[in-house]
């Protein structure tokens, strides 16, 4: 089910929450979070019910390792919930890609069965993997296992996060006041919630007919120009950054609407002047998941240069795999690994440089420029097909502007601006806490105050607009780009 259906916003979602909150309002908690539960596990079935059985039983494992991880911190316990977890995630997720290359060196004719992905696996495998690690560090505490479900399938950010700490969750998960409705709440994570909607089906959609062609035509192998090739990659920068943005949003109002809040996920990756920035800006759920999980266990920086160096790029290799079982996927982690070194490489040798604004001009415009490159291989269906799009973006084919371009260039730079010099969504709603405070401690207030989220007339007004201008632009199915992952 998507955020951005009739099914969803008309039928589950009033539901769900008009009973949630009846049975909380005559004081029943176990009840109230058991339903959330199930409804949960219903928005997760309504994809492919045959998979039900597939997170379910990760729940009762993760939560029967994590019980004797917490009695009996044993490195063993540990090492056997991981890999069970990480054979999982192999099978479904990549399985047949590591049979395919398998079969192209030593070219066997092994054939597997294609395999569905199931939704969300890459979410709730590491989502559960963190918990592991911090029953073995001490960091968690036994609960219910109606609350541990609740912490696994709670249907805002099950399906493309953010992906959630059980520490800082759980404290919310365990109030007896959560199943209160509260207007506050409500009103607020209904705003979030539009605003969300309006960038996804508004304008993420509006430039993804400018990006999607582009693409498929690398993939025909069909010719294209300067233009176009950079037209393509352009608008599907910006179609990510606002479809990421956007569900970014709808998640966290959603939650919010059920008095829970949310990491902090997205914020304003491009206005990054380096990229080291960028990666404390886009998808900090799961930069975080892969510094204290991934790149500080390997030894992070704390040993030679060459070996913090050597930590990155394994780091970024595996969050590009994370995202895909392909090549372009690697090669996509790859170059921002490489990138990395670049920027740390900079920072160790110009480290007494005073930052200036026309040196933070020329960061950002060579940030935004590897960043752009850089998606081609992650939005590309194939080697070929990306191949194509940078031999196009280089001018190898001439640079022939075509009619019709002139429309997307419009989209791109009306988005370019919108993502440059608005205040996003987590600045609009600074007094009121758009995120967890673990994370909220990142915000920045806006220069100019009488855009900051308010709960007046005005503001009920522009919600309704926009909620409504969005639930208009809802026509054919429209996933979003995350789901995939």
């Amino acid at each position: 089910m998507l955020f951005n259906s009739y099914e969803f916003i008309f039928l589950f979602l009033p539901i769900t929450l008009i009973i949630f909150h009846l049975i909380g309002k005559i004081g029943n908690y176990w009840f109230s979070i058991t339903w959330l539960v199930l409804a949960s596990l219903f928005f997760y079935g309504w994809w492919n019910p045959a998979y039900l059985w597939l997170i379910v039983g990760s729940m009762l494992f993760n939560y029967g390792v994590g019980t004797m991880i917490t009695s009996h911190p044993h490195k063993i316990f540990l090492t056997f919930g991981i890999l069970i977890n990480l054979i999982l995630l192999g099978y479904f997720k990549y399985a047949n890609f590591f049979v395919d290359n398998i079969n192209i060196v030593l070219g066997n004719t092994f054939i597997l069965e294609t395999i569905i992905l199931p939704l969300a696996i890459s979410f709730f495998t590491f989502q559960q993997i963190a918990y592991l690690i911090d029953a073995y560090r001490g960091k968690t505490h036994e609960t219910h296992f109606i609350q541990y479900a609740l912490f696994v399938t709670f249907f805002p950010q099950l399906i493309a996060g953010p992906i959630v700490n059980h520490k800082e969750m759980m404290p919310q998960f365990i109030k007896n006041n959560l199943c209160k409705l509260r207007m506050s709440h409500l009103s607020i994570g209904v705003t979030i919630f539009s605003i969300g909607l309006f960038k996804k089906l508004v304008l993420a959609d509006g430039v993804a007919v400018y990006a999607n062609p582009i693409f498929d035509a690398a993939e025909a192998a069909k010719t294209l120009s300067f233009f176009e090739a950079w037209s393509g990659s352009l608008a599907y920068t910006l179609q990510l950054y606002f479809d990421f943005s956007g569900y970014s949003d709808m998640a966290t109002g959603l939650a919010r609407i059920f008095g829970i809040y949310l990491p902090l996920n997205f914020n304003s990756p491009y206005k990054a002047t380096n990229i080291i920035d960028f990666w404390r800006r886009w998808h900090i759920t799961l930069s975080s998941f892969l510094r204290n999980y991934l790149y500080i266990p390997l030894g992070g920086n704390r040993k030679s240069e060459f070996r913090r160096n050597i930590n990155i790029m394994i780091t970024m290799l595996i969050g590009g795999l994370w995202h895909g079982a392909g090549w372009t996927f690697i090669i996509w982690g790859g170059m921002h690994g490489f990138f990395l070194l670049v920027n740390h490489a900079w920072r160790n040798k110009f480290d007494n440089l005073k930052p200036t604004r026309m040196g933070n001009f020329i960061g950002w415009g060579l940030t935004m420029t590897i960043v752009v490159i850089a998606w081609v291989p992650f939005r590309a269906e194939s080697l070929d097909g990306a191949l194509r799009i940078f031999w196009a973006m280089s001018g190898g084919n001439g640079f022939d502007f075509k009619y019709g371009l002139s429309d997307a260039f419009t989209w791109i730079l009306f988005l370019s601006l919108i993502s440059l010099l608005a205040p996003n969504t987590k600045q609009i709603m600074y007094k009121y806490h758009y995120a967890s405070t673990t994370y909220f401690r990142e915000a920045s207030q806006i220069k100019y105050k009488s855009l900051e989220w308010k709960p007046t007339l005005l503001w009920l007004f522009f919600t309704l607009i926009v909620l409504i201008s969005s639930i208009l632009s809802i026509s054919n199915v429209s996933e979003f780009l995350y789901y995939q992952f």
